[in-house]
């Protein structure tokens, strides 16, 4: 690796500092990236969790809306009294400085009866109950997933600027230190071995004027 530095005191100590602080640099992004792994790990794992718990409820629910339609025949017009979703918000918080959505709905805990009861039965509750939970955990994948991905999409710039620090940077900074310090100390070397030569000269020169 060549090294354009002009071998000063100056230039050392700015060489120094800059290494310096590349290390510092790099033990933050490594910290940061180790953050973000473990935080996008524990994600996957939930998000692991939903998806199953969503395939189950699926089944669950298009088998009772199979049996509410075969027992209340086609039930597309009840189906209509129950509203439409638009109480879905997301906001964010903040994990190293990446931006992680939480997504909420607005949904009661107990749920509520849309639709009369004399026009339907057990099947269609239990239906309307499995797709209501789907919709909850639909939700809650949604800002599982798209949390994951912005980890990843930050864990890689990370890794990236990480790289580049420990493979580029660092060993420039430590190349240029180490031709500074050798070329200052070459100098140094040579200056004394010119002074030792003046002072011969002069010891010389005082014995042969007595």
């Amino acid at each position: 690796m060549a090294v354009q530095a002009v071998p000063t005191k100056g230039n050392l100590i700015s060489s120094k500092k800059s290494l310096a602080l590349a290390k510092t640099g790099y033990e933050l992004l490594d910290k940061k990236r180790n953050i973000l792994v473990r935080e996008m790990m524990t994600l996957i794992d939930k998000a692991s969790e939903i998806q199953d718990k969503i395939d189950v409820t699926y089944s669950k629910a298009y088998l009772a809306l199979q049996k509410a339609n075969i027992t209340l025949g086609y039930i597309d017009d009840i189906a209509k009294s129950i509203p439409e979703e638009n109480s879905l918000k997301v906001s964010y918080r903040s994990v190293m400085g990446v931006e992680i959505p939480i997504v909420t709905l607005d949904e009661e805990k107990e749920p509520k009866l849309y639709y009369g009861l004399d026009s339907t039965n057990e099947n269609f509750d239990e239906a309307y109950i499995c797709f209501r939970e789907v919709k909850l955990l639909t939700a809650d994948l949604a800002e599982v997933e798209n949390s994951v991905y912005r980890l990843a999409d930050a864990i890689k710039k990370t890794q990236k600027r990480a790289n580049a620090l420990k493979n580029i940077m660092i060993p420039r900074f430590e190349a240029a230190v180490k031709f500074i310090s050798d070329a200052l100390d070459e100098k140094d070397r040579e200056e004394f071995s010119r002074m030792k030569v003046i002072k011969s000269q002069k010891e010389r020169q005082n014995k042969e004027a007595v």
